[in-house]
């Protein structure tokens, strides 16, 4: 009998019966240290701590942080609470997800191709409107799925820690609300993503700005902001969350005006861009660099 299951094993795995592990990033040929330059578990952490006890602006909850890099392997993962059980614990993987989104929509003037291209970065809270019904990525929620194998992999002792499964492995997934931002690094060159989830999903984005802030990898100023009716409310805010969406009269999701906007934070104050008569953000965050 143990032959036969043995046999049946291997015949199971010819025929692709079993998902085949994750090819963890260090086996990689040339790619020997895939997050060189990024950050790490440490300075996830710090960065993530600072940022939720300076946000305001939802429930006051603990968050789960994760960075990916340009190919979407997962670098770090870190939660501020003090054990894995003190945030939501499906909010670990969401973070990842966030972190994939952000990195895989995201570009920076490498982009560029004579008159044609643009350096556009695409927060996960932009596309929100975006993918609702009748929207111009409707659909996009359903693509690049989340690598289960890697996502739910054990022991669960060691998530969010620096030996988190996720770490040196591709998750994919795809996120459609605020927490998701792409990394630029000096010369506004994207590295990567930050994605941050525990609380509402405004509150989620604005966390994630700060992450971003303090990890100095908020070099933007360099890249196109993208169409002017889209992020037009502030220059120094090329990916911010835009408020601007309005009752929908037939019932359903809000209209956003711009086509990808995301629902207000619970505690929002009003941006200068809404002052101006331009696309409202949110306000109170650092500018980028």
């Amino acid at each position: 009998m143990p032959g036969r299951l043995t046999h049946f094993a291997i015949a199971a795995l010819a025929l692709g019966g079993c998902v085949a592990p994750a090819l963890a990033a260090d086996d990689a040929p040339g790619n020997a240290n895939p997050c060189a330059g990024l950050p790490g578990y440490s300075q996830l952490k710090t960065a993530l701590s600072s940022a939720v006890d300076a946000e305001g602006s939802g429930l006051n909850m603990n968050m789960w942080a994760t960075v990916v890099n340009r190919d979407g392997v997962v670098c770090a993962v870190a939660f501020s609470g003090t054990d894995r059980g003190s945030q939501w614990p499906g909010s670990r993987v969401i973070s990842a997800q966030k972190a994939n989104t952000a990195n895989a929509f995201s570009l920076d003037a490498s982009a560029h191709s004579g008159v044609n291209g643009g350096a556009l970065a695409l927060s996960t809270a932009n596309l929100f409107s975006a993918v609702q019904p009748g929207g111009s990525l409707f659909g996009l929620q359903e693509s690049n799925p989340v690598a289960t194998d890697v996502a739910y992999k054990g022991p669960s002792s060691n998530y969010g820690a620096a030996n988190d499964p996720m770490v040196g492995r591709k998750i994919g997934g795809i996120n459609v609300f605020g927490g998701g931002l792409a990394l630029y690094a000096a010369g506004s060159r994207i590295v990567g993503a930050v994605g941050v989830s525990g609380d509402t999903s405004c509150s989620d984005h604005n966390i994630a700005w700060r992450v971003r802030h303090n990890l100095n990898l908020d070099h933007l100023l360099g890249t196109i902001p993208g169409p002017a009716s889209l992020f037009a409310g502030d220059a120094n805010h090329p990916d911010n969350i835009i408020f601007d969406i309005t009752p929908n009269a037939s019932g359903g999701t809000g209209v956003s005006a711009t086509g990808f906007g995301h629902p207000t934070c619970l505690n929002n104050p009003p941006s200068a861009a809404a002052a101006a008569g331009k696309p409202p953000v949110a306000a109170g965050l650092p500018a980028v660099q």
